[in-house]
């Protein structure tokens, strides 16, 4: 009567001495295949896009700003608080665009990061599911509005709006500039935040719990420290759209280049 022979078993230093090239073979042989090789040049062209693509804004700027710097010291630009190419007495000051474009960053920065972090906090934390269904994609649809329209908005509503509680408040003034420019950037803070806050492990809040902490010391002690990096990835990012916002500020903030802190004045940003 024939017996099957019984395997002998594998212990740890079977595997540790067991020769690994044969893996490593495989896997250089699929790396080397023509079609991975396509692959590889593919992306890695696409890539290279990106970068040349920055690289060629920069070379551009460089490029027409020499001639600029040949007609312009650097002294008027960097010194000068008026901007006024197109009178007969020209002035090159960059501090009057730079001061409108801090104005409008600082007010839309007030505006939309508390709200977008408490927004996210809202969503991830202590909404319900249904009411999260209903809140997240009604932020994302905010975040789709043109802002042509935002402009709008701001000249014929949140101007007027403001205008009874400022007297003597212009037509084209910083203030409502500010403010609608955080309304637009609220939904990309509350966004990206609501995604950080959810990628933070439960087991941090159930530790928290279990040590006596309430709900709201969880969040605030625990979650949102755990989520500081994507929550201040969203500042900037939302901080960033709002210094290149031109449209609303074109049409709720007028175009008259100053200098000045004063939010109730007309002003212009650099871009």
């Amino acid at each position: 009567m024939s017996t099957t022979p019984t395997p002998t078993p594998t212990t740890a230093e079977d595997e540790a001495t067991r020769d690994p090239r044969p893996a490593e073979d495989l896997r250089q042989q699929v790396y080397d295949s023509p079609k991975e090789q396509a692959i590889k040049y593919a992306l890695g062209a696409c890539a290279l896009i990106t970068v040349l693509t920055t690289l060629g804004i920069a070379a551009v700027l460089v490029i027409e700003s020499i001639p600029f710097f040949q007609t312009v010291p650097f002294s008027e630009f960097f010194g000068e608080t008026r901007w006024t190419p197109q009178f007969a007495e020209k002035h090159f000051g960059i501090w009057a665009l730079l001061s409108g474009t801090l104005l409008v960053t600082v007010i839309s920065a007030v505006v939309a990061l508390p709200v977008g972090l408490a927004s996210a906090i809202f969503i991830s934390e202590y909404a319900s599911t249904w009411v999260r269904k209903i809140l997240k994609p009604g932020l994302e649809l905010l975040a789709g509005v043109p802002t042509v329209v935002y402009g709008y908005f701001a000249l014929t509503f949140v101007t007027p709006l403001l205008q009874t509680f400022v007297p003597g408040l212009g037509v084209y003034n910083a203030l409502s500039a500010g403010i609608v420019v955080g309304i637009m950037i609220i939904p990309m803070v509350a966004s990206l935040s609501e995604d950080a806050l959810q990628a933070v492990p439960d087991s941090l809040a159930r530790a928290a719990y279990a040590l006596g902490a309430t709900k709201y010391e969880a969040v605030v002690r625990v979650n949102v420290p755990a989520a500081f990096g994507g929550i201040m990835a969203s500042f900037i990012l939302a901080v960033s759209r709002a210094i290149g916002e031109t449209m609303i500020v074109t049409l709720a903030a007028g175009a008259s280049p100053k200098t000045t802190a004063d939010p109730t004045e007309a002003i212009q940003t650099m871009t």
